[in-house]
């Protein structure tokens, strides 16, 4: 019985110091030089263990900012708003273009812009390209900071919504270089060209953001799609 106990206990032991390893890496408290995992870059699309290496620049401004370079994207650093009342936010920067699109983000956190930045330069563009002939030139938003709880959700109406620590990203639609827009309201339903870009760079962009969610998700988001970092995982 005493060998059961012991192994039972050891076993318990183990997954707890799994789960500690686990949580440390998914919220960004594994610094770069401890990280198994090689810095990202923006020249490259990753492959593997995205998610970690995003999570590696939640705490590390110098490292993330390093990564959010021209050409592949124009951005710069902004104070830090202390958070009062679950608002605020930390290691935030502003962001004018990403992937040769123009997206103007401001304030949004550095990992966040670093996730807009790989999705719209090796996910948006090509998709672009290859259904229309034509690269996106602006991506218009609904918004980055607001301090607010979740909308739409009756189990999480008293949760603070990832906007208010600057960690989201509403998008409303695309603007082609020939002047085409594709709005996310009008254009998601349906099997036109412009309904199967909308579909597949929301699917594509579930690889860079935790949270990826479209008019499928509820009436809140029948305008808009909802892209964070957050703690919590879905794509729908």
């Amino acid at each position: 019985m005493r060998k059961t106990g012991r192994a039972v206990t050891r076993v318990v032991l183990l997954l707890l110091v799994s789960l500690v390893v686990v949580a440390a890496f998914w919220f960004g408290f594994v610094p770069q030089r401890l990280s198994p995992f090689s810095p990202l870059s923006l020249d490259e699309p990753s492959s593997w263990f995205l998610d970690a290496r995003l999570a590696t620049l939640r705490h590390d401004a110098p490292l993330c900012h390093a990564v959010l370079s021209a050409p592949n994207a124009v951005a710069s650093p902004i104070s830090p708003r202390p958070y009062k009342d679950g608002c605020g936010w930390a290691n935030g920067v502003r962001i004018s273009s990403a992937g040769g699109a123009d997206i103007g983000l401001n304030p949004i956190t550095c990992e966040m812009a670093v996730a807009a930045a790989l999705w719209v330069k090796h996910e948006v563009q090509p998709v672009a390209l290859e259904m229309f002939g034509k690269r996106v030139t602006k991506i218009r938003d609904m918004g980055t900071y607001d301090c607010r709880n979740i909308v739409g959700s009756k189990r999480w109406v008293d949760v603070r919504s990832q906007h208010a620590t600057a960690n989201a990203w509403d998008i409303a639609g695309f603007t082609l270089e020939d002047g085409r827009y594709i709005s996310v309201k009008g254009d998601w339903r349906g099997s036109k060209a412009e309904a199967r870009f909308l579909h597949e760079v929301h699917a594509r962009a579930c690889r860079y953001f935790r949270v990826a969610l479209s008019p499928n998700f509820n009436a809140a988001h029948h305008d808009h799609f909802h892209f964070d970092r957050g703690a919590m995982w879905r794509c729908r």
